[in-house]
């Protein structure tokens, strides 16, 4: 049974690694060159974080096993990321507003994370935080023209915004995983980050004409290893390439 931390860990490397590989699939499919290397390089900040924080893991595990078989030798049952990380990227206007409210999530949680009492994964936190930052910054330049573009720009980032805000809850989740953490100055209070969440998602959909839909159903499973069928497809890609290079 996985500790708290090495949980913590997984739940950490995946959400970027995961999210990492669905904005690569943007490559040499952007709608501009400067957007194909933007999202590229979105990308490879996602997989370097999820490499640094899964040769922790491993190194904590101490099972001999290092941050690629961790990355790619598991089956979908034991991928800890959350759900809105390994939903299609859809048209454009999908994969921008999940950028965004992921990574507006992300800078919060990293920010917290900079003064955590490992020393590991505080450093890890220092330097991913500017990157979401720029993520976050990236995304939100993008909600603001495609919501105050065309009609029908407008209408599918409202879509994309109605769609996505079903997985946005499981993020602030906080169950025993989180609160063992949390009590040993390891990990940070979701809850708490919420309400600052929400007032800067708000103000960027509002300022780009578009209404955040009322809490309804949401989608959970992620932490806990139960996905959507997308995350099983990533999977198979992800370990298709690795198995090649191990031939």
């Amino acid at each position: 049974m996985e500790s708290p931390l090495l949980q913590y860990l997984f739940r950490l490397g995946d959400d970027s690694l995961i999210l990492g590989h669905r904005l690569a699939e943007w490559c040499s499919r952007a709608p501009t060159l400067e957007e194909d290397l933007a999202l590229t390089n979105m990308s490879l900040d996602h997989i370097g974080r999820a490499k640094m924080i899964l040769e922790y893991a491993a190194s904590f595990e101490a099972l001999g096993r290092d941050a690629d078989e961790l990355a790619f030798g598991r089956d979908e049952r034991h991928y800890h990321n959350l759900l809105i990380t390994e939903v299609p990227n859809g048209d454009f206007a999908v994969t921008m507003v999940r950028m965004f409210l992921f990574s507006a999530f992300d800078v919060l949680r990293l920010d917290e994370l900079s003064s955590s009492e490992d020393e590991t994964l505080a450093g890890i936190a220092q330097k991913g935080v500017k990157e979401s930052r720029y993520h976050r910054r990236h995304a939100a330049d993008w909600i603001w023209r495609l919501g105050k573009g065309t009609d029908e720009s407008h209408r599918r980032t409202q879509q994309a915004l109605n769609s996505l805000w079903g997985y946005t809850a499981e993020m602030f989740d906080m169950d025993d995983t989180e609160r063992v953490l949390l009590e040993e100055g390891i990990g940070c209070d979701l809850h708490t980050l919420r309400e600052i969440w929400k007032k800067d998602v708000n103000e960027v959909f509002t300022n780009a004409g578009l209404t955040l839909p009322e809490d309804g159903y949401m989608h959970r499973g992620g932490r806990n290893c139960v996905h959507t069928e997308a995350l099983g497809h990533i999977i198979a890609e992800m370990n298709y390439g690795y198995a090649m290079m191990q031939a």
